[in-house]
């Protein structure tokens, strides 16, 4: 999920960032034109974390120099807008005017990445001048982010306490959560007059969440109880909680009724349409989200095609499967819903039952690390645990994480699986959750990446499509290495998240480029796979607000797939799997377009 890529992506800079300034000195000193290139990006990353306090927190990078920061929200006003939009021509203007032919191929590929992303952003903001969002992410209300979301959880889990300067710190913050509030409120009236204006059912669902906070008692409100609760494991003197209480009740609730009432008033307006066709240069808008989030050029007919020549083919497959176990009864969805119902495929909700779980999961992660290198050459010198999201959190969490390891070996990688109740994890499903998160996928990629060297911009890049891609890429990759030989279900679970991944596609583009209805998108979903109707409301209305995100997934896999058996064939008895993971993986982050020409460069040496 989106929350998860953030995580591995702030854990990743903390490691990454924390060599910089020396990365810095040593290349101010020559003129070389590697250097040269470095100094730039060392200067990119430098330009963005002045304008982002909170991403600077993140990276664990508030102190020192920056610990200015730590007492700071990002401003989220429109001449700010402008003012990163301006940032963003001026960066490509500059890495524009790079000599490329003087560069060696690795420092002009990472130039060409770099560029990449830049371009995608200029070309974006000069097209659609939405003050909420480039493509990929048109609504500034919305029920999955926005100031009212995500600053209550970025200052308990992100804003750290240990003494009496990161409390007052915490103080300041939180004075300024009432603006940034007030300021999306801004943006969301200019977007207004330009047409854009949310469906009704998002708006709904964000008016239901913002009138819910709000409700919350003030000593209740997380906000408030955060400081309190942390500044009395510190042992810190002072009344904390009448300071966060008297911001609280003359700040953030004055603001929370203000955005409550602009909600209201977009909600008046509001059309029941999915899509975002209905927008201004709607057609538009959806090819350059899907170039956002895919990174390649697909047209929504064509994503169509393929998420319904998918989920005919794999559906096919698990019907068959399925029947080799007795499951004969209704549709291949309806078959998926009776295995969640199934009280065979569920560990006992005890403390017993979940201490199973975890083991056997733990279990199956030694088993295909054993399995790795006969698939790799490249691998991660720093392991991954299966662990318990903490029990005082996991009734706000998601169902699950993945917590990367630190550069320094001290810490291993973590996959934190929520646990607050096992029957929303039903056993055939587990194992490929497994291999997706942590190996072969999430942490065994996120991983080479931060271990080999590279730029500290390239450690810091997200491409989704290349990220998610390969971890849907690893759940077919540990089928393909046996993890499902003696055990049926678990393959069956395989086949239903690639299932799952394949009517995104058709969901997402039906939405966005052929005008289906919300309700459409959720009868689709719910009768090809069988999940119940809330969760597929969830991922439809998710699809809504992120346009072109849900595709990234089973396109990223596609295309790693294309490129091996291209490999195979022009390579043939030379192909070895190792060397070829190892061309795609040790490079880092990439878009698709560009992995093609990395595994053109590893045939050839080859």
């Amino acid at each position: 999920m989106h929350n998860r890529r953030s995580i591995l992506m702030s854990a990743a800079g903390v490691a990454a960032l924390a060599v910089a300034p020396r990365a810095m000195a040593a290349a101010t000193s020559t003129s070389d034109p590697s250097a040269r290139l470095n100094t730039l990006f060392d200067k990119l990353i430098e330009e963005g974390f002045d304008l982002s306090p909170e991403a600077v927190t993140s990276l664990g990078l508030d102190k020192n120099a920056r610990a200015y920061q730590k007492a700071l929200l990002g401003d989220r006003s429109l001449a700010a807008t402008a003012e990163g939009i301006a940032l963003n021509e001026s960066q490509y203007a500059r890495l524009k005017a790079v000599d490329e032919a003087a560069l060696p191929p690795a420092d002009k590929l990472n130039l060409d990445i770099v560029l990449y992303g830049v371009t995608n952003q200029v070309e974006s903001a000069r097209k659609f001048k939405y003050a909420g969002g480039s493509a990929g992410a048109p609504y500034v209300f919305n029920q999955l982010g926005g100031a009212y979301h995500d600053l209550p959880d970025f200052l308990d889990s992100q804003h750290r306490i240990e003494t009496q300067e990161d409390a007052d710190a915490y103080l300041s913050r939180l004075s300024q959560v009432g603006t940034a509030i007030r300021q999306e409120c801004d943006q969301a009236e200019h977007d207004a007059s330009l047409g854009v204006i949310p469906p009704d059912f998002v708006l709904d669902k964000t008016l239901a969440q913002l009138q819910a906070l709000r409700a919350t008692p003030s000593d209740k409100a997380i906000l408030v109880q955060s400081l309190v609760r942390r500044t009395g494991e510190k042992k810190l003197p002072g009344d904390w909680g009448k300071w966060a209480t008297h911001l609280y009740e003359t700040s953030v609730l004055p603001a929370l009724d203000h955005q409550i009432e602009a909600v209201k008033a977009q909600r008046a307006k509001a059309v029941h349409d999915a899509g975002v066709w209905r927008l201004p240069d709607g057609d538009d808008y959806y090819r350059a989200s899907v170039r956002q989030w895919t990174t390649t050029d697909k047209s929504g007919e064509e994503i169509h095609r393929i998420g319904l020549d998918l989920v005919a083919s794999l559906s096919a497959r698990a019907d068959a499967l399925m029947k080799k176990q007795g499951l004969t009864q209704g549709t291949v969805g309806q078959r998926f819903r009776a295995m969640y119902d199934d009280p065979k495929f569920h560990y006992p909700n005890t403390d017993e039952g979940k201490a199973k779980l975890l083991a056997d999961l733990n279990d199956k992660v030694k088993t295909v690390q054993a399995r790795l290198p006969k698939y790799f050459g490249v691998l991660p010198k720093a392991g991954v645990e299966i662990k318990r999201v903490p029990v005082y959190t996991e009734a706000g969490s998601p169902g699950g994480y993945y917590q990367p390891p630190t550069l320094d070996g001290s810490r291993p990688g973590a996959y934190y699986i929520n646990l607050r109740d096992t029957d929303e994890q039903p056993s055939w499903a587990l194992p490929t959750l497994t291999y997706h998160e942590a190996i072969p996928g999430h942490h065994l990629q996120g991983t080479i990446a931060l271990e080999a060297p590279s730029p500290m911009i390239r450690k810091l890049q997200f491409f989704s499509a290349e990220l998610e891609g390969w971890a849907l890429y690893a759940e077919q990759l540990a089928d393909e290495m046996g993890m499902y030989d003696i055990d049926p279900y678990g393959r069956i679970g395989y086949l239903h998240d690639a299932i799952f991944r394949g009517v995104r596609l058709v969901v997402d583009s039906g939405m966005h480029a052929k005008k289906w209805t919300r309700e459409q998108a959720v009868e689709y979903f719910v009768s090809s796979i069988g999940d119940k109707d809330a969760a597929a409301i969830t991922e439809v209305e998710r699809y809504c607000v992120w346009p072109g995100q849900a595709c990234g997934y089973m396109l990223g896999k596609l295309e790693i797939l294309r490129l091996r058996e291209d490999a195979k064939k022009r390579l043939g008895a030379r192909f070895d799997i190792r060397k070829f993971h190892d061309a795609i993986l040790t490079p880092g982050a990439m878009p698709l377009s560009v992995m093609g020409r990395v595994v053109d460069d590893y045939i050839a040496r080859n």
